[in-house]
């Protein structure tokens, strides 16, 4: 099915006699409106593309409204068979009264030869090709069938392995002279000299007009398989609530890209979050993006009303108080909470602390200009590699390093990134295993640089050979290992609001215990590398020297003072402020609330009033009515949950969803799993979004900047959910090709 079709004649382009003002208008075959209010009568288009409409109409399979219902193939085709189904009811105008709903719809429905069954026919024989009139005129032999269906399959395997590695298709000379005509053609012609029956009907040996290797087809079916694979995720959800995440971030070509990520509780009790699509937007203001997911949800049958959660990295277009996506969606629901991303607040917290400290602000000050300074070339690279692994071969020979699979791996240094949770403490790691390497590297630099290289060289070593750069490296490595572990928990697609809430909090009882009895531990460890390195020791009871002021306008304090309390204690109150101050929002009523619900320790935070409390922030699914069935099933739930032994030892509430569901006790406690579906969709962290960038990269690379958006985001919806589209059956993708539109070949 092409995208555009032209010939289309709204009536505002029509003449009174019925002829067209213009001669081509181009309808986007995506935007077909799905609200029927908003559709245009089937006899305003032209008569050439009206089975075109009707066929899109149909792939699009909108689901029916909650309140009002429709008759979509009546809609389609009932033009054509006049006015017998007696009014327009379940056409155009629509239908409300649910007390006679089902007396109502027998009587539309009627009997065999009714208006709607005559409808309904008229639409199953529209997506069977070999009812249509081009296959009663060009009949096709058996064995032509076999070589299109044989031909046909062929592409379908090479265009799913081309997505599956995120490669480009097509090459520079396509030509049969060509050396290399692109990885399509390529891989087509190897699959064809490994399989006979493949090689008998494709490339040379298929038709002239019918190899089924042109860009369009190679596009079409792209576009199949990346619809089967949003059916499978739709279906996959049902009726089921779901939170979205959402993102913005620049492509290779300067495009505004929007990803859309829908998080939900699958039938098995699993939280699953999924990519649905990646949309250019010509700017990122929240009406923007919020026109953006209207037409996203439209074009996938979602309802917004089902929304339940949403995720975002803080940016204020997204989370405003008076403009911002979070509150035009709260506008339509109210019960769409907004959570902000954990692994983003964390990394606020981490960078906010670096910016206050003015010590910290020179430890990653100086260690950017180290890291570009060493790795600025290849050949200090070289230096910097031989200098290391001559080191490690050393330390093996000497028995300070153990040998073994996966240990002492070749290194480099890690260059830190405020968009990239954990990469500080991963410098810092480098920094330090690396760090006589580095002063070798530095040290030749400064013998054969030039002048001005040779000073800064020269200022950045006896910067980093310094107590003072070596006591904040192991201080700072020490904080960010404490929260690396949380940073890396948020990254999981699975993780739950409890479990994240419990990771913070337990990060900032680690600060506290490191404050309170790590200082000892630490001294040790910095005098020891220090005298691995030959770097001078200070005595603690002098009295301390900043870094380039006289000694007649030191401060009265000691080294001890300087070290312990304007920097040990300093920093980490800084940093315990910060996430505290960051996390706030986990003190808010509604995460209180969910608390309630983990599992842990036999159920030790269940609070009944609390949880009936949180179903109260679901007006919608829990009436008066289920408020009252709620206090009485919570008695029989705590009960039945610590008395059975096999709802010991569970952790987090992502635990008890699944074994609720494997014991059948979501449906003794339907209630009860209904608000734990409804604490696991609340979003954790964005990473599933950022991971939908990085795939962006790979897939519309610097070699693929002219992708156009749609084939972009089929592209990337089949290479990131490959899950679902490698499992994917050739004959379902072969449907939905053949019925985008009218095809030379007969199946």
């Amino acid at each position: 099915m092409d995208k555009f079709v032209t010939r289309g004649l709204p009536p505002s382009l029509r003449r009174d006699d019925g002829s067209s003002k213009i001669s081509d208008v181009e309808i986007n075959l995506e935007d077909l409106a799905a609200d029927p209010g908003l559709r245009t009568p089937i006899l305003n288009y032209h008569p050439d593309i009206r089975d075109q409409i009707r066929r899109a109409y149909l792939l699009k399979e909108y689901s029916k409204d909650k309140d009002e219902a429709y008759c979509l193939c009546c809609y389609l085709f009932k033009p054509k068979i006049g006015e017998q189904s007696g009014g327009d009811t379940f056409v155009s105008e629509g239908f409300s009264n649910w007390k006679k709903g089902l007396e109502k719809l027998q009587s539309h429905i009627g009997g065999p030869k009714s208006a709607h069954n005559q409808c309904s026919s008229m639409c199953q024989a529209l997506m069977k090709q070999k009812q249509h009139i081009q296959s009663i005129f060009f009949k096709q032999s058996e064995k032509t069938r076999i070589a299109y269906r044989t031909r046909l399959i062929a592409s379908i395997d090479c265009v799913r392995h081309l997505l599956r590695q995120g490669l480009a298709f097509r090459g520079d000379d396509e030509t049969e002279d060509s050396s290399n005509q692109g990885n399509f053609l390529e891989t087509l012609r190897f699959l064809a000299n490994h399989n006979e029956d493949i090689n008998a009907v494709t490339l040379q040996n298929a038709p002239e007009n019918h190899k089924l290797t042109a860009p369009k087809i190679q596009k079409d079916i792209v576009n199949a398989i990346a619809l089967e694979t949003l059916n499978v995720i739709i279906g996959d959800i049902g009726d089921a609530f779901f939170s979205i995440l959402i993102d913005e971030s620049r492509d290779i070509s300067t495009k505004e890209q929007m990803a859309c990520v829908l998080r939900y509780v699958d039938k098995n009790g699993h939280v699953v979050e999924r990519f649905v699509g990646l949309v250019h937007v010509s700017d990122t203001t929240s009406i923007s993006l919020k026109k953006a997911i209207d037409a996203l949800f439209s074009r996938h049958g979602l309802s917004i009303s089902r929304l339940r959660g949403q995720g975002y990295d803080g940016a204020s277009n997204m989370r405003g108080q008076f403009n911002g996506l979070k509150t035009l969606i709260l506008k339509e629901n109210e019960c769409a909470f907004y959570i902000h991303c954990f692994a983003h607040q964390l990394q606020l917290a981490l960078v906010g602390m670096a910016k206050k400290h003015e010590d910290i602000v020179s430890l990653f000050t100086f260690v950017a200009n180290l890291i570009n300074i060493v790795g600025g070339s290849c050949k200090r690279c070289d230096i910097l590699r031989e200098k290391q692994a001559s080191i490690v071969t050393e330390a093996l020979n000497n028995g300070e390093l153990s040998s073994g699979q996966g240990l002492n791996q070749n290194t480099s240094l890690k260059r830190a990134s405020d968009t990239r949770w954990g990469s500080h403490y991963d410098t810092l790691i480098s920094v330090t295993i690396m760090f006589s390497a580095i002063v070798t590297v530095l040290e030749t630099l400064a013998e054969d640089g030039s002048s001005e290289k040779k000073f800064e060289v020269n200022l950045l070593l006896e910067f980093i050979q310094s107590f003072n750069f070596i006591f904040c490296l192991h201080l700072m490595r020490a904080v960010l290992g404490i929260t690396n572990d949380l940073s890396k928990a948020l990254q999981r697609k699975d993780q739950d609001i409890v479990v994240a809430m419990s990771l913070v909090k337990l990060s900032k009882v680690q600060l506290q215990r490191m404050r309170e009895s790590g200082w000892d531990s630490l001294l040790n460890e910095v005098s020891s590398f220090c005298v691995k390195h030959d770097i001078p020791i200070p005595n603690m009871d002098d009295t301390f020297l900043p870094r380039g002021r006289l000694r007649r306008k030191a401060h009265d304090k000691s080294n001890l003072h300087h070290y312990r309390v304007d920097l040990f204690y300093s920093i980490i109150d800084m940093q315990l402020q910060e996430l505290t101050s960051r996390f706030s929002e986990m003190s808010s009523e509604l995460l209180l609330c969910v608390a309630c619900l983990c599992p842990d320790d036999s159920f030790c935070a269940f609070e009944k009033q609390k949880l009936i409390r949180l179903a109260q922030f679901y007006p919608k699914e829990f009436s008066s009515h289920a408020l009252m069935r709620l206090s009485d099933q919570l008695e029989n739930y705590i009960a039945d949950m610590r008395s059975n032994c096999e709802f010991e030892g569970l952790k987090g509430i992502g635990d008890l969803a699944k074994k609720m569901v494997e014991t059948k006790r979501d449906k003794v406690h339907s209630l009860v799993y209904l608000l734990v579906t409804l604490a696991l969709i609340l979003p954790v962290a964005t990473a599933s979004v950022e991971r939908a960038f990085s795939a962006m990269n790979i897939v519309k690379n610097r070699l693929r900047n002219k992708m156009g958006d749609e084939w972009m985001s089929d592209s990337l919806i089949v290479y990131i959910e490959k899950e679902i589209s490698s499992g994917m059956d050739n004959e379902v993708i072969i449907q939905r090709f053949q019925n985008m539109k009218s095809r030379r070949g007969q199946l």
